[in-house]
């Protein structure tokens, strides 16, 4: 029986092996960004997850391109508290830190009296699609699994349901919603000759996990100037919007991506 698609192959020493589905489209001989972003969530998930508390925030800063070699990821708790909990982790490869993520857990319990602000959102997912599709979208070109029909400047979405981080570890709520996030990047930088900026960054901020398997983000803003992007975007389940995805971007037109060009389609998540 195949085993499922996974991001790495860990072993008994506790190192990560990255697998072909790891590579990024910016280069053969990287990490994508979904990879790394969730390697570090996987971690700190499997370390410091509490009962009763929610992943509120993630922040993956990513300090430099990772290599497809060998990884280890070291965690520590920062702060136990009876409401709070932060914990952080540095995804390592040879002797360079690679990527630093922060975890802040919140104690769920009831809202407060009264009633507040919120904003109206709306996503419309694909009507169907196979397991771990990766499927694009934008307001001038509708739905459809290669992003090279995209490449305008109408506002995108995609729809994911991502495969596992770690090979023998069920993908979590968590994790799936991590790895769908870092598509903020595309749904934000994608123009009319493809994406040239890189995120150096990842936030993601939830107020629940998702319920379903297949998760969708939706671009909500975009700012550029001086060859620095900021984008944002809304994250959405079956019930309705959850979450939001934030990534800063620098420009890098040496590797633009072209998604009309052969072997440019969208990685396993952004």
């Amino acid at each position: 029986m195949a085993s499922r698609p996974a991001h790495f192959i860990s072993d008994p020493d506790g190192i990560f092996h990255p697998t072909e589905n790891a590579r990024s489209r910016w280069g053969t001989d990287m990490l994508n960004g979904p990879a790394v972003v969730g390697l570090a969530a996987f971690n700190l998930e499997h370390r410091f997850d509490v009962p009763g508390f929610l992943p509120a925030r993630l922040t993956v800063d990513l300090f430099r391109a990772a290599k497809r070699v060998p990884t280890i990821v070291q965690s520590r708790l920062v702060r136990d508290g009876h409401r709070v909990r932060n914990s952080e982790c540095d995804v390592i490869q040879g002797d360079v830190i690679v990527a630093r993520a922060t975890l802040v857990q919140y104690r769920q319990s009831e809202p407060p009296p009264g009633e507040e602000w919120s904003c109206v959102a709306s996503f419309n997912p694909p009507p169907e699609t196979e397991a771990h599709a990766y499927v694009i979208g934008s307001d001038d070109a509708g739905w459809s699994p290669g992003g090279g029909i995209h490449q305008n400047t109408s506002r995108k979405r995609v729809y994911h349901s991502p495969i596992d981080v770690v090979a023998g570890h069920d993908i979590t709520p968590f994790l799936r919603t991590v790895i769908v996030a870092e598509a903020t990047s595309l749904v934000s930088n994608m123009g009319t000759m493809g994406i040239g900026y890189i995120n150096g960054d990842l936030t993601v901020a939830l107020s629940r996990l998702p319920k379903s398997e297949g998760i969708g983000v939706q671009g909500d803003s975009h700012w550029v100037s001086d060859g620095i992007s900021v984008g944002t975007g809304t994250l959405f389940d079956d019930e309705g919007p959850f979450g939001t995805g934030l990534v800063t971007a620098i420009a890098n037109p040496a590797a633009q991506i072209d998604f009309t060009e052969p072997d440019a389609m969208p990685e396993l998540s952004g």
